[in-house]
Order: structure tokens, then C-alpha cells, then sequence
């Protein structure tokens, strides 16, 4: 399934009052004057823009469902800003149970974050933002300076994570966002919830139904069902990036119909259907006899439009025609 899947998808700025305040434990939002230098540098070195509409952030929060006994792994906190929101609205909700994994790249935010933990856990009066609101003492909270993309794999033994028992959420840059799709498809240990903000337009193609399935949507919906929660403009980032955003919801399947479906079949069902996209349904599988050796032969072309009607489709529609039912459903009788 692994190798299928990974087919498929395929210097510091000088330090500024806000990054002091950083060090000292005073969390809060930036002067306007400090920051494009402390959010710009970072923008730079990893690609990141960081969300500061507070209004958003809850949004996100709200999105993750948040319960008593809640696992969270937090993919690039950055300053806080969402980790605070989370421990805001746990707080609220007087829940006790909870653990926040959050994995950061920027070794000095990562250290930024560790120092507001460790103060907080001293129970210094001074301390406002995301330090104030970190728990005493107990380990609810940690802070791992790394590469998200290499931890994940390997974080539900190293955590001892069970499927369906945590959950995912993040502002990631961009870049990352198929990288990122494909890893969380491939854990054997998959959270219950995935809550990711990425570019509008990469969240509508993965939303995307029968008229205008494509490639990176029938990857996705294969192992996860997809909402768009809400939109974000580019004004709430800083620095700003040139497109607007959306918060996407991802429930990682568990229902009987997708634990029957060859995985391998499937990704190389849609890796043929989507190839040639502009192609009909029928043209495109004919590369099937091809592989078998029996490529134009009147034969190989009527058995794959008789099972095509079988599943009512029309061999002459092209594959964004198709829904994510009627693929999985070709999945088992053409490859």
C-alpha cells in the first residue's frame, strides 16, 4: 500500500521585542513594526505563514471536537498561538484528561515553547498567554523540536497510540500539504480526526465529487472523508501568503466497505484512470490489456464496457465523471 500510495501523491533576523518577550514567557501579539521581521524570517526558512486571527484559530479548535481524555498532536506550533486556543478551550470545558504532542522544525521555537512550559510548571505569577495556561507539572504538554514528516510515522509507537485515539491539527506551509496527505494515508495507527489548514484551492480538489473527481481526490477519499470547515484570507496570516486558505476536516475511514477494498488494487486503478484525464473511462482501461498482452482486440474492449455498465457507467464518460463508490467498486473487478 505504501508504494502505491507514494506513486500517487507524490539565516536570523536581528532579535525584536517580540522575540524576547518570546524568551521571558510574555506571549502576546506582535507590534505591528516587529512583525515582518520575526514572522518573515520564519516565512522564509520553512515556508510558514502564521495565523493570527484569533477568530480563525478558534475555528479550528472548535473543528477538532475537543473531549475529555483527548490526544492532540499539533504539527508546527510556531509561537502558540493555536497550542494556546486548544488549552483555552480544554480549560473551559474543565477537562483534566488530556496530552498535546506538538512538533515543531524551528529549533528556536521549539526552545521557545519548552521555556514557556518549564515556566509555567514553576508557576511563575508573570507569565500570560500559552504559558499561563500550561498545566503544572504533569506532563500534559510536550514539545518536540523535529520534523513532523519523519515523526509521524513513528510516533504512534513512540507514543503509544492506538487508532482512533488522537487526533491531528495544524497551520502547515503549503509545501508540505501532499507530502503530508500521504503520510497520514499510510499510518497503520490512523487519529480519529485530522484537522489541517492548506491552500483553498488544494482543499476544494480533495472535497471534490462525481463531475469533478481528479487524482488527488480519489487518493484522499480513499482513506478519509473530507469537509471543508471554513475559509481564510490571506489578510489573517502574517506574513501574508499569495492565495487564500481553507480548514479542512479529514475522518480517517473505518467502515466495513473500505476494510475490503485491496489497496494496492486501488491506487493502481486510479493511477490508470487518471493518467490520461481528458481520455474516456474506456480508453484509459484499456492499458489493462495492454499489460495482459491483449491490447486491441475486440474481445478485451467488450469485457471491460460490460463490467463498466454493470456498475452503471458509461465507458464513454471521462474518470472526473466517476464517485468515490464507483471507483472503489471498480477497484475489485478491473486490476
Amino acid at each position: 500500500m505504501k508504494s502505491k500510495l507514494r506513486n500517487v501523491i507524490a539565516s536570523k533576523a536581528k532579535q525584536s521585542k517580540y522575540e524576547r518577550d518570546c524568551h521571558v514567557g510574555r506571549f502576546r501579539r506582535p507590534p505591528r513594526n516587529d512583525r515582518n521581521s520575526l514572522y518573515g524570517v520564519m516565512s522564509k526558512y520553512l515556508g510558514q505563514h502564521f495565523l493570527i486571527n484569533k477568530d480563525k484559530l478558534r475555528e479550528i479548535v472548535e473543528a477538532l471536537e475537543l473531549k475529555n481524555g483527548d490526544t492532540v498532536i499539533e504539527i508546527g506550533p510556531g509561537h502558540g498561538e493555536l497550542t494556546s486556543e486548544i488549552v483555552s478551550k480544554l480549560q473551559s470545558l474543565k477537562v483534566k484528561k488530556f496530552k498535546i504532542i506538538a512538533i515543531e522544525k524551528d529549533e528556536e521555537l521549539a526552545d521557545s515553547l519548552k521555556k514557556w512550559s518549564l515556566r509555567a510548571t514553576e508557576g511563575s505569577a508573570a507569565i500570560s498567554g500559552i504559558a499561563s495556561a500550561l498545566p503544572r507539572n504533569d506532563g500534559k504538554i510536550e514539545i518536540i523540536h523535529g520534523d513532523a514528516l519523519k515523526i509521524l510515522p513513528k510516533i504512534s509507537k513512540t507514543q503509544n497510540l492506538k487508532p482512533n485515539t488522537y487526533k491531528v491539527v495544524g497551520n502547515i506551509p503549503y509545501y508540505i500539504t501532499g507530502y503530508l496527505l500521504r503520510i497520514l494515508g499510510e499510518l497503520e495507527s490512523k487519529p480519529s480526526l485530522i484537522v489541517l489548514t492548506i491552500q483553498k484551492e488544494v482543499a476544494e480538489r480533495i472535497c471534490a465529487g462525481k463531475s469533478k473527481m481528479n487524482l488527488l481526490a480519489a487518493s484522499v477519499q480513499f482513506w478519509a472523508k473530507p469537509k471543508i470547515i471554513g475559509y481564510i484570507s490571506k489578510k489573517d496570516f502574517q506574513p501574508a501568503p499569495g492565495v487564500d486558505s481553507a480548514i479542512i476536516a479529514l475522518s480517517p475511514r473505518t467502515d466495513a466497505d473500505w476494510t475490503r477494498i485491496d489497496a494496492d488494487k486501488y491506487y493502481k486503478l486510479i493511477k490508470i484512470l487518471f493518467k490520461q484525464p481528458r481520455k474516456t473511462i474506456l480508453n484509459n482501461l484499456l492499458v489493462v490489456c495492454r499489460d495482459a498482452k491483449d491490447a486491441n482486440t475486440h474481445e478485451c474492449r467488450e469485457k471491460i464496457i460490460k463490467k463498466l455498465r454493470k456498475l452503471d457507467i458509461d465507458p464513454r464518460a471521462r474518470p472526473q465523471d466517476l464517485s468515490i463508490e464507483q471507483i472503489e467498486k471498480l477497484s475489485f473487478i478491473m486490476v
